[in-house]
């Protein structure tokens, strides 16, 4: 059975590589539009499953994996910055501050769908404008929900989390092993 991972994300590649499946990876090319007025687990959902199907309609012999991830902070959700300044603004947001992240994973083939989402708490210690600056110059926040990568340097800005550490890097494998049985595919 053909396995797409409908992401270019280095990040989540290596976390699905993690349980010895045969994958391969295509970019969705779908838009997200975070804008939507939708609670956050329910656009997490959405988000992801409408990755699957940009990916599901050129490959409906395959079983696509789809995932988003966002931070949510004081009820507003929170992407990749843009720019450094971005970067700078959100994590001067966050330092000293919790936040949530939320992963929504969709799984589609050509009978099936499932859609679910995993919440993390995260606690970002209290950062320094210095520290900020110096994390920034590592080019590392550019493309990560928040500006920062807990499973790269970034992981020194965090205090603690209370969640699903792999749906916060944006792929929660255990819970993915799980619902890719319904598929008829066993990781173990």
């Amino acid at each position: 059975m053909k396995i797409i991972l409908a992401s270019t994300s280095p990040r989540r590649k290596e976390l699905l590589s993690k349980t010895g499946l045969v994958f391969e990876t295509k970019e969705s090319g779908y838009d997200e539009e975070m804008h939507l007025q939708m609670g956050p687990e329910e656009l997490a959902e959405h988000l992801s499953f409408n990755k699957a199907k940009a990916v599901f309609e050129n490959n409906k012999d395959a079983v696509v994996i789809a995932a988003d991830t966002f931070i949510v902070f004081n009820g507003k959700y929170v992407g990749k910055p843009k720019t450094k300044e971005e970067a700078r603004d959100m994590l001067k947001m966050l330092s000293g501050q919790e936040h949530e992240v939320i992963t929504g994973v969709t799984v589609m083939s050509s009978n099936k769908t499932i859609s679910f989402n995993s919440k993390a708490k995260v606690y970002m210690k209290k950062l320094s404008p210095e520290t900020i600056d110096n994390y920034i110059k590592t080019g590392e926040p550019m493309d990560k929900a928040g500006a920062y990568a807990i499973q790269e340097k970034g992981a020194v800005l965090i205090e603690k989390i209370d969640g699903d550490f792999f749906g916060v890097v944006g792929l929660p494998i255990g819970r993915l092993s799980e619902e890719l049985k319904n598929f008829g595919i066993n990781v173990l």
